[in-house]
């Protein structure tokens, strides 16, 4: 058998925590061999001038991909999809098999949520992200767990909710604005990087709707799978499902 990692990248307002019950799952299985990234600003410090463009993190994401010496399985939810398509789309060979969620965001009728139309709006935007790094612990716990993280996730995403972070939040969506996902949906189309997965989540509803993720999904011959009874934080809510969807699908390349 083919000696693999398993990279899992996270997105907004997250930290790698998000994928703990998965990793466990996948780990009594197994499956040891697991690197999680953590995007600069999401958890993990910034370099000196960062402008936390699309661009940026992609570059990011193939530099920390560069340093693994196996083939890689690679895994990216909400902002970490978004990370996971820009380096496919540049170098669409670069991994042996992808899986992600959120791909509607690549769709070419694909209009952002409420919350990153926000984040883009002069003044609004800061308002927004002032307002999420003053909450307490306790509120912002009990806002995400309602949106399916656990209470300890929360707390944990929490102590690393900063200005800094805020910062990100800004100037990251604010350079995705449209059309530069519709832009990128192109480029990665045209790609078309082979061995996909996407994940639709049946309450997600930051990601696109069905029809766009299935729609999109087809154009590059990516397989499908639903996960029912789950929102956004599918790898959360339902960490054994998620865990024996990967495996069969990281299995089916082993031959």
């Amino acid at each position: 058998m083919v000696e693999t990692t398993k990279v899992f990248v996270h997105g907004n307002p997250e930290t790698s925590a998000i994928w703990s019950p998965l990793v466990d799952e996948l780990r009594k299985d197994g499956i040891n061999n697991i690197v999680l990234l953590t995007p600069p600003g999401f958890g993990a410090p910034t370099p000196n001038g960062w402008g936390a463009s699309v661009n940026e993190y992609r570059d990011w994401l193939l530099s920390e991909l560069d340093k693994i010496n196996t083939p890689i399985d690679l895994v990216g939810h909400d902002w970490g999809a978004g990370h996971v398509f820009g380096v496919l789309a540049a170098r669409p060979n670069f991994v042996r098999s992808w899986a992600t969620d959120c791909i509607g965001l690549l769709h070419p009728e694909y209009k952002w949520h409420d919350a990153a139309q926000g984040w883009q709006a002069p003044e609004i935007g800061e308002t927004m992200v002032a307002g999420m790094v003053a909450m307490s612990a306790d509120q912002f716990a009990d806002y995400f767990s309602s949106l399916g993280m656990t209470r300890e996730i929360a707390f944990e995403v929490k102590t690393h909710l900063n200005d800094e972070f805020a910062r990100c939040i800004l100037g990251l969506y604010r350079d995705a604005a449209q059309p530069a996902m519709i832009k990128l949906g192109e480029r990665f189309t045209a790609a078309s990087p082979q061995n996909g997965l996407v994940i639709i989540a049946a309450n997600d509803h930051f990601a696109g709707s069905a029809e766009q993720m299935q729609q999109f999904a087809a154009g590059v011959n990516a397989k499908i799978t639903n996960i029912p009874d789950a929102g956004h934080w599918w790898m959360i809510e339902r960490p054994a499902l998620a865990a024996s969807i990967l495996i069969e699908h990281w299995k089916s390349f082993n031959n």
